[in-house]
């Protein structure tokens, strides 16, 4: 079993293009099982880990419900978003500058063969990185992604995830806001979940910016720990 990832930042990059390359790298994983399947040819499967930073753009989940998208084209084109219908699973979210995205493209047969778990790691990653900053953060039943107060009135999300699968590939990942506009959350019903907000780690520390690369150091090395990988 491969349990090296190799990571890759891509800065800032379109969000379709990004999709595009995360396809890319999923299909060759999924070839490269196929023919182990049918050839008994015993190659390696590849592991990827891509962080990027989307321009303004908003997506929504196979699953997900349109009228979760509060603007029409042309108010899409004043608030200079973009929007695509998508293949992962979950609802309507939003990504956009100051926003560390994931996207963990991996053969979970190198690891584990369990959506939940993978989805559960994953979320586990985001709590124990902001514990380092000294925020509590957790789960909330039936709702993936990460939160604040939890069963209060004040209840926020703060990481939101979605991903899909296929032959225990994974693609699609997760989303932290860090330094992140909430503004443009006002344009969707996030997650499609109605009466909570959405908050970002700047906010909960009262700091105008957060080091982002800092926080993906800290992201790394417990997934690193987690999932028992290493990146290259």
């Amino acid at each position: 079993m491969n349990k090296t990832i190799q990571l890759r930042d891509l800065g800032s990059k379109d969000f379709k293009e990004t999709w595009d390359y995360q396809e890319d790298l999923f299909k060759a994983i999924i070839d490269t099982k196929i023919k182990n399947r049918r050839e008994d040819a015993g190659l390696e499967t590849d592991n990827h880990f891509l962080f990027v930073e989307h321009p303004h753009v908003y997506t929504l989940g196979k699953s997900g419900d349109m009228s979760n998208l509060l603007l029409n084209e042309t108010q899409l084109v004043e608030k200079g978003a973009t929007f695509y219908k998508i293949n992962r699973g979950g609802d309507i979210t939003y990504h956009g500058p100051g926003q560390i995205v994931g996207y963990p493209i991996l053969d979970l047969e190198n690891f584990f063969t369990d959506i939940h778990k993978y989805l559960r790691l994953l979320e586990e990653m985001i709590i124990l990185t902001l514990e380092e900053y000294g925020i509590k953060s957790e789960r909330s039943p039936g709702e993936t992604g990460v939160w604040l107060d939890v069963g209060t009135p004040f209840a926020r999300k703060i990481c939101a995830m979605g991903v899909r699968a296929s032959r225990w590939v994974t693609m699609h990942g997760f989303a932290l806001n860090v330094n992140a506009d909430l503004g443009y959350f006002d344009n969707i019903i996030p997650c499609g979940i109605r009466g909570k907000a959405v908050t970002s780690l700047n906010v909960e520390l009262g700091k105008q910016t957060v080091d982002e690369a800092e926080v993906k150091a800290k992201l790394l090395k417990h997934f690193e720990t987690l999932f028992e990988a290493e990146f290259k």
